[in-house]
């Protein structure tokens, strides 16, 4: 068993959740901030570690008068109130710098922040990895670029995760436009999605909070980058609906199939490397 860690998840959403429970379990004390956390279970009903919650604003400083002491490691993983430019910067750069600004650092030494591939640019197709030239096409990866860049000037030991897109239990989305006939393909040209399952995200961040001597940066996805349209498709024959018409692929990520190499190299291993079989399973569960 590694020292206890006091983590503070930051943003504590579905992914953060995920994380925490992980971190629990191995014996961390994990505290998570979020605007609204859930009410917590009353003591005589559990004996089992929670979570110790902190209702707090990342993007209201005053908001956050009561941070834990000896804190050593942080995880950020907020989500925009909005997909604004105003808002992303809210949170993903002011907010990090309010958090820092009011907790006792003395003890932290890691910060595990969680970006995305859309600090890429356009790859036609191309493999990308931790050291491709980030040219983000859309205002989110400009954003995280930049959050980036102000994470790595920080006195302490920083992780970027680099996430491909979240499926799993609480990412139904696309499912359910599928579902609803609302999504269309790219079917005159090859344009790649990358998917990584939550449960193999939250998984990651646990894995790299441990790392002894981490790298800088670390892709999060599995090993199948796919066509959209084969994707597709193949999902919505497995839901028996139709599949999509042609249509312009996603706007503002580029085309690309992401590079897990890094990753797998320090030690981590998937639990749903394949996407097909992660959403096998998903689709299979009876609460889908």
């Amino acid at each position: 068993m590694n020292t206890t860690k006091h983590i503070l998840i930051a943003g504590c959403g579905d992914l953060g959740l995920r994380a925490a429970h992980l971190l629990l379990q191995q014996g961390h004390v994990v505290y998570g901030l979020r605007r609204n956390p859930p009410k917590p279970p009353i003591p005589a009903q559990t004996t089992v570690p929670q979570i110790k919650w902190i209702p707090a604003d990342l993007c209201q400083p005053d908001s956050m008068q009561a941070l834990p002491e000896k804190i050593s490691d942080i995880v950020y993983c907020p989500t925009p109130s909005q997909r604004t430019e105003n808002a992303y910067r809210a949170i993903f750069i002011q907010g990090l710098d309010n958090l820092l600004d009011k907790l006792n650092t003395t003890w932290l030494r890691r910060i595990v922040f969680i970006s995305s591939s859309a600090v890429y640019g356009e790859h036609h197709g191309n493999w990308v990895d931790e050291n491709t030239p980030l040219l983000p096409l859309g205002m989110n990866g400009r954003v995280l670029q930049e959050a980036e860049q102000q994470l790595h000037a920080l006195p302490y030991k920083s992780i970027i995760l680099r996430l491909s897109g979240l499926y799993g239990p609480e990412k139904l989305q696309l499912l359910a436009r599928i579902r609803a006939g609302q999504t269309r393909v790219p079917r005159h040209e090859t344009h790649f999605a990358n998917r990584i399952h939550i449960e193999d995200a939250a998984a990651a961040i646990v894995h790299c909070l441990h790392l002894h001597q981490p790298a800088p940066c670390y892709l999060v996805s599995d090993n199948t980058p796919l066509p959209i349209d084969e994707l597709y498709d193949w999902l919505a024959n497995a839901m028996q609906v139709p599949c999509p018409p042609e249509g312009a692929p996603p706007a503002g990520i580029g085309n690309k199939r992401l590079i897990n190499t890094l990753l797998l190299e320090s030690g981590f291993r998937l639990r749903w490397p394949d996407t097909k079989q992660g959403y096998t399973a998903l689709l299979n569960d009876q609460s889908v």
